[in-house]
């Protein structure tokens, strides 16, 4: 159990921040780029819950718990030294993507094949929905930058690509099924 009785500490006033681990890094850096990133689409994701309901819902608040936990998991430096750790690291896991994957077969089984790029926007929910898995694109890429020098978790990243198609797919779902898509119409506008 996490407590915090007292919000603010005054150690990252210098720009640097603490590490799951412990160790201190600047504020810039590649690993903190990427669970900040895993953190902002977190917050995305709350507001995309206000348009949500039911099974969305239900989804968004699984996928929010999920975010935590991969937060955790690239913030913990280290892989290979997690038997060594005094209690078991946080890790994202097989299952999650799996459950990604899982749930995108099934909306995605009552969608029209798609037959043209479709612009974000149609209804609020689709529209939040869109700037969730645009931000899921930023968080993997940071990822995938960090995953270049440093460890990283291969499920993190898989989880992350995976959860951007799940919020495309939901998207299409939260424009009626896809009927509501706003489709691109290339050079329109010339």
């Amino acid at each position: 159990m996490v407590v915090l009785n007292k919000i603010y500490t005054r150690t990252g006033d210098k720009g640097q921040t603490a590490l799951g681990n412990g160790a201190r890094v600047e504020k810039y850096s590649a690993r903190v780029a990427a669970y900040g990133t895993t953190d902002e689409l977190n917050s995305f994701v709350g507001v995309a819950r206000l348009e949500a309901a039911g099974e969305t819902a239900n989804a968004l608040s699984r996928i929010q718990n999920d975010l935590f936990d991969l937060g955790a998991d690239l913030c913990r430096p280290g892989m290979d030294k997690d038997a060594e750790a005094e209690y078991p690291p946080l890790r994202a896991v097989p299952e999650m993507v799996d459950r990604l994957e899982a749930e995108i077969d099934v909306m995605n089984k009552s969608l029209d094949t798609l037959r043209s790029f479709i612009l974000p926007g149609g209804s609020a929910l689709s529209a939040h929905l869109h700037v969730c898995r645009t931000v899921a694109r930023r968080a993997e890429r940071h990822a995938v930058e960090l995953a270049a020098s440093e460890d990283v978790n291969p499920v993190a990243i898989r989880y992350l690509n995976r959860l951007s198609d799940w919020f495309f797919v939901a998207a299409r779902m939260a424009n009626n099924g896809g009927k509501d898509d706003v489709l691109w119409v290339p050079g329109a506008n010339r």
